[in-house]
């Protein structure tokens, strides 16, 4: 540019010093009209090129550029330099792009990348046969117009996405999905779609195989109890010196008996493929309940009649908030949280129950004042038979299994577990459901 600039400005100064020149040797009129006639011809000979560049602009081709003459030889020169350039770019963004989507095609996992109103952007070949999709026709359509699946819609919807989603397929029945939804960019999202048909087969075996084994255990376990608390009943039929070994084999014989009876219950709720019930659920009534239980284990754990080794059990409940679910399974899963809690709390301490609104979202917590956990240990607390601390686990009855029980019912009311927690002050374990199963009830006021 600035080569451009200095040579239009030589050209008129050397215009203006010939008329000038002409001036001295003449008279004013005729170098003033010398130097009008060279201005015109000078502007004629850059609008001649402007038009030039705008018809070539309408159709940009590289060997259609005008050669130009002065200033305009280094225009179309740098024009000629940056279109090559452009071309070498769009040929290498090309080339990047067709090596992508051969990368991502290849993927055996179907991707969509979904815009912020969940209108499909781009696909893969496996999403397009996998979700039914046709990106040549269905590009910037919602999606839900397309997967109409209820679960996937409310899924989609609920912004929360821990955990994946499982989607049975509308032109197979046997074929299973699990849907994953990554949020990133400016508000978009990518669906990852994967087929875990034969993953979900090798489950189901697990399942089933860990079912038929604690059928199998649960009846002569019992027999074996039954047998020995009768024993220990029956007067005279156990020596003295025996009672304490009747005694040990009774406690392991309870204790292998709800390690079944919650490797059932887990069972039963993971090869679950009906949906919860979504009925509503009076939280203060239920939750009412549970402190009343949480009162009666800390009676158990601490026989006697000194009140002080109690813990003190806390409830705070929003009245006119319920909720939409399986009450029973709900029941399960408050319980266990609660029954941990008064397990690993010492002597004396305090257990805090609440439900209420927090951020839009209807939360139930559980806070205790006990030992804590420790930051390593909380990622792997919803594993099966995953024990921070074996040693106490076992001393206050737990199985190993509880946390991991929560963990499913939460999954199948899509909830998820929020765990903080800090050595020797006490942790929290939240419970926070989508707002679809919010329920509100009126409450009367008493005169």
């Amino acid at each position: 540019m600035i080569d451009i600039r200095w040579k239009a400005v030589s050209l008129l100064c050397a215009l203006s010093a010939i008329c000038l020149f002409l001036w001295l040797i003449s008279s004013a009129t005729v170098a003033l009209s010398i130097f009008s006639i060279g201005l015109l011809i000078y502007l004629a000979g850059h609008i001649k090129w402007l038009h030039k560049l705008h018809i070539w602009f309408k159709n940009p081709e590289l060997k259609e550029i005008p050669e130009g003459s002065g200033v305009w030889v280094d225009v179309f020169t740098a024009l000629l330099k940056y279109e090559r350039s452009n071309i070498a770019n769009q040929a290498q963004l090309s080339s990047a792009l067709e090596r992508f989507n051969l990368t991502a095609n290849a993927i055996p996992d179907g991707l969509v990348i979904l815009s912020p109103s969940n209108e499909i952007e781009w696909c893969t070949t496996h999403a397009e046969s996998q979700l039914g999709l046709d990106l040549a026709t269905d590009k910037n359509l919602p999606i839900v117009n397309l997967v109409r699946d209820s679960h996937f819609i409310a899924y989609l919807y609920n912004e929360t996405y821990n955990e994946p989603f499982k989607l049975k397929s509308w032109q197979n029945s046997e074929i299973i999905f699990e849907i994953q939804l990554i949020p990133f960019a400016s508000k978009q999202k990518l669906l990852i779609c994967r087929d875990t048909t034969q993953l979900e087969k090798v489950d189901a075996m697990r399942r089933d195989f860990i079912a038929n084994v604690s059928h199998e255990l649960r009846t002569p376990l019992t027999v074996v109890g039954g047998f020995l608390e009768t024993l220990s009943d029956m007067e005279g039929a156990v020596p003295e010196a025996l009672k304490n070994y009747f005694a040990m084999m009774q406690e392991q014989t309870s204790r292998m008996r709800r390690i079944i009876e919650d490797l059932l219950t887990l069972s039963t709720i993971e090869s679950s493929t009906e949906e919860p019930d979504n009925n509503e659920i009076d939280m203060g009534y239920l939750l009412k309940q549970i402190q009343n239980d949480a009162i009666g284990l800390s009676q158990s754990l601490y026989q006697g009649n000194n009140k002080k080794v109690k813990h003190k059990i806390h409830l705070d409940a929003d009245p006119t908030l319920n909720l939409s679910g399986a009450q029973d399974e709900l029941h399960s899963a408050f319980s266990n949280l609660v029954s941990n809690a008064i397990r690993y709390t010492p002597k004396g301490g305090e257990i805090f129950i609440t439900w209420s609104m927090q951020d839009e979202q209807p939360v139930f917590s559980v806070r205790d004042t006990g030992i804590g956990i420790e930051q390593k240990h909380i990622d792997r607390l919803t594993e099966r038979f995953y024990r921070v601390d074996r040693g106490r686990s076992r001393e206050t009855g737990g199985t190993g299994l509880g946390l991991s029980i929560v963990k499913h019912i939460l999954i199948r009311h899509q909830a998820k577990l929020e765990i903080s927690s800090e050595i020797g002050v006490g942790s929290t374990f939240s419970v926070v459901f989508p707002k679809t199963r919010i329920m509100h009830k009126q409450v009367t006021m008493q005169a």
